[in-house]
């Protein structure tokens, strides 16, 4: 028996329509012709959402108006949130948790945000203080109900043993999950990284998401199906929905092709 609105223990990868949008009513929406389609759980990005909307009260109303399906978050640096402390967006991320929030997104740099670098682009710091505070945060996090999900958006090909080591990582610092994104430009770093997919299945132990920007990433479609937990995607392609996110339709048919 796995909790109802969970991301872990399932047993197979959790079709997860991402909802970016600046306002609640236009979430309301996407969640509920989401769920009509078929999600089975949704992402709401509240990085993109409008300053004045940023309250408990919408944010419990969201969540129940998404129930029964469990909701994953991201409060990224980027969009509505740009020049804002990663010490004020772990407070809000908290606060996410305390509302009902079902799966938090922890960046791997927070509190050693890169200089020079696209804000939600780098891998895990290595800073001992930072991780320290990471590590103080999923408690927290974990103390309210939610589950926790450690990312890094690396967005270059990515060889085995740094993908392994970053996923490892994640799981000694307490996450629930681990989420990885890399590239792919050409079929070889595709293979690649269907292999690299396999390595995770049996190499870590806790869940993981593995995904690929670039121009090969059929990864995003047959990934749920080969071992990552979750699969990404959105109702439809809209100026805020993530362009390497197949649409909810494809992704179901998909899966449900390959696993019959």
């Amino acid at each position: 028996m796995i909790k109802e609105r969970s991301f872990l223990n399932r047993d197979r990868a959790t079709v997860t329509c991402m909802v970016q949008a600046d306002n609640p009513d236009r979430i309301r929406y996407l969640v509920e012709k989401a769920r009509a389609e078929g999600a089975e759980a949704i992402g709401m990005q509240f990085c993109r959402m409008k300053p004045e909307y940023r309250s408990r009260e919408v944010y419990k109303e969201l969540f129940d108006f998404a129930s029964p399906l469990p909701v994953y978050v991201t409060n990224y640096r980027t969009m509505e949130n740009a020049g804002r402390s990663d010490e004020v967006l772990a407070e809000e991320l908290i606060e996410l948790a305390e509302c009902g929030a079902t799966l938090c997104d922890v960046m791997g740099d927070t509190f050693d945000r890169p200089e020079g670098e696209p804000v939600i682009v780098g891998g895990p710091t290595k800073n001992d203080a930072a991780i320290k505070k990471q590590i103080e945060l999923i408690e927290k996090l974990h103390e309210r109900g939610a589950e926790v999900i450690l990312s890094s958006h690396l967005m270059k090909f990515t060889p085995a043993d740094e993908v392994l080591e970053i996923a490892r990582e994640y799981e000694r610092r307490g996450a629930d999950v681990a989420k990885i994104v890399v590239e792919a430009n050409s079929m070889e770093e595709q293979i690649e990284n269907l292999r690299i997919l396999d390595l995770l299945k049996r190499s870590v132990k806790i869940p993981f998401l593995f995904l690929s920007g670039g121009e090969s990433r059929i990864i995003r479609l047959i990934g749920g199906s080969l071992g990552s937990c979750m699969s990404l995607c959105v109702y439809e392609r809209d100026d805020f929905a993530t362009k390497a996110q197949p649409l909810l339709r494809d992704m179901l048919l998909v899966r449900d092709g390959i696993n019959g």
